[in-house]
C-alpha cells in the first residue's frame, strides 16, 4: 500500500488531543478540522492507528474526493474512482454511512443507493461480470458530503473505537472510553499521581487512566475491518504491531486510581469491566456517596462526569450533589479537579471559578470540562509539572 491519508474522527473539542497521539506515532498529519484530524499513512500506519489511538472514533481510508451538486454528479463522481485497487470481485461492499451538511444532496438513503449503484457499474466494466456474489471480504465505504464536496472513505475500523472490549456492563449515561481518554491525556495525571472518580458508573475513568499509565495500547484486545482485507493491509503489519503493542506493556508497579459511586449496581458493572480490561489489580472500587469522599494524599486529581440532571426528577437534587463535590474538593490538599458536565450553575455550586473550561460535545450533547487546578506539587530541585 503506497502513502495515502487517513482520517480519524474524533469528539468535537478532542482534536489537538488526537493531533499530539497521531504525531506521537510518527505520522505526519495534513488537516485538522471540527472533529477530525487527517494524516499521511500506509498499510502499517492502518494497524497502528486501530489498535494505539486512544482518542479517534474510528480509521477512514480516503479513497478521492468529487463535487456534487446532483445525484448525476455524484454517480459519474463515484464510478470514476478506480474501485478495483480495493476491492476484490467477491468483495461484499456498500454504503455504510452517508452525511450531509450545508449541500444540495442531502437525502442519506438516495445517496447511499446513487453509490452503490455507480460502484457496481464501475466494477462490472473492469471485472467483465454482471453479477457479484459479495460473499468475501466485507468493504464498508462512508461518504461525507460538506458544502457540495464528498469525501468517500473505506472504513478500516468496523465496531467503533471506543468500543474496547471491555465494557461488558453499563449503567446510564456512560461516558465513552474514547471521550474518558481524551479527557485523562488533557490532564498533567501521571501513574505516579493519585486518580479518583468520585461519580464512577461503570468505571470509564479509572479503567482508561490504569490502561493510559501501564501503557496499555487501548486496541491490543479487539479486531478490525482490515485485518480481513489481505491485499490491502498484510497480515505482517497488524502482527507486529499487535506484538509491539505487547511489548510496551508495563505491568510492574503500584497506581493508586479510585472510583465511587453510590449505585451498588455501578460498582458491580465497575468491577466486572475492570476484570474484563486487566486492569483490576490498580484500580480500588467502592460504594460511597460523594459526601463522604477522602483521601490522605496530597497533589492528586479529581476527574468525573457526574450527573447533569438530564432528567427532570434529577434537577433538584443537582445544587445539593455540586455543593457537596465542591465542599469535600475544597477539603483535599492541593487536588485539582476536572469535571465534564452540562450543568449551567456547576461553578456557582463547587464554589469556585474554573482555572479554565473546554467545550466539549458529549454525542449531541454540548458540555463543558471545567478545570480546577491545584498547585504544583515540589519537585526535585523544581517544581514538576501539575
Amino acid at each position: 500500500m503506497e502513502k495515502t491519508e487517513l482520517i480519524a474522527p474524533c469528539h468535537w473539542g478532542m482534536e489537538a488531543v488526537l493531533k499530539r497521539e497521531i504525531t506521537d506515532l510518527g505520522y505526519e498529519i495534513s488537516r485538522v478540522e471540527d472533529g477530525k484530524v487527517t494524516f499521511f499513512g500506509d498499510a502499517r500506519a492502518v494497524a497502528d492507528a486501530n489498535i494505539f489511538l486512544r482518542t479517534a472514533d474510528r480509521i477512514l481510508w480516503k479513497l478521492g474526493e468529487i463535487r456534487a451538486e446532483t445525484f448525476e454528479e455524484l454517480f459519474e463522481g463515484t464510478k470514476a474512482i478506480p474501485w478495483e485497487r480495493w476491492i476484490p470481485a467477491n468483495g461484499k461492499f456498500w454504503v455504510t454511512k452517508a452525511t450531509s451538511v450545508k449541500s444540495r444532496l442531502f437525502s442519506a438513503p438516495d445517496i447511499q443507493s446513487i453509490m452503490k449503484k455507480a460502484m457496481v457499474e464501475r466494477m462490472k466494466q473492469h471485472y467483465g461480470i454482471s453479477w457479484f456474489p459479495e460473499d468475501g471480504a466485507s468493504y464498508p465505504v462512508q461518504v461525507t458530503i460538506l458544502k457540495d464536496v464528498a469525501t468517500i472513505c473505506l472504513d478500516t475500523t468496523g465496531v467503533p473505537l471506543h468500543k474496547r472490549g471491555y465494557r461488558k456492563m453499563t449503567v446510564k449515561a456512560p461516558v465513552s472510553e474514547t471521550l474518558a481518554a481524551g479527557i485523562l491525556l488533557l490532564t498533567p495525571w501521571r501513574r505516579d499521581r493519585i486518580l479518583v472518580d468520585p461519580f464512577c458508573g461503570s468505571g470509564t475513568f479509572p479503567i482508561e487512566a490504569a490502561m493510559i499509565g501501564a501503557n496499555m495500547a487501548p486496541g491490543m484486545k479487539r479486531s478490525f475491518m482490515a485485518q480481513t482485507w489481505k491485499e490491502l493491509v498484510p497480515a505482517s503489519c497488524w502482527r507486529q504491531a499487535f506484538e509491539e503493542a505487547r511489548d510496551l506493556v508495563q505491568p510492574e508497579g503500584k497506581m493508586d486510581i479510585q472510583g465511587y459511586d453510590r449505585d451498588p449496581l455501578a460498582i458491580k458493572a465497575a468491577l466486572e469491566n475492570s476484570r474484563a480490561a486487566g486492569t483490576d489489580r490498580w484500580i480500588h472500587f467502592q460504594q460511597r456517596p460523594v459526601s463522604q469522599l477522602a483521601h490522605s494524599g496530597r497533589y492528586g486529581f479529581l476527574v468525573t462526569n457526574p450527573p447533569y440532571g438530564e432528567r427532570l426528577e434529577e434537577k433538584d437534587a443537582l445544587p445539593g450533589l455540586y455543593r457537596q463535590l465542591g465542599e469535600r474538593f475544597a477539603a483535599l490538599d492541593g487536588w485539582s479537579l476536572y469535571l465534564l458536565t452540562a450543568y449551567e450553575d456547576a461553578e456557582r455550586y463547587i464554589g469556585r471559578k474554573a482555572n479554565k473550561n473546554r467545550k466539549i460535545y458529549n454525542g449531541m450533547l454540548r458540555t463543558y470540562l471545567y478545570q480546577f487546578l491545584g498547585p504544583k506539587p515540589p519537585g526535585k530541585g523544581k517544581e514538576q509539572r501539575r
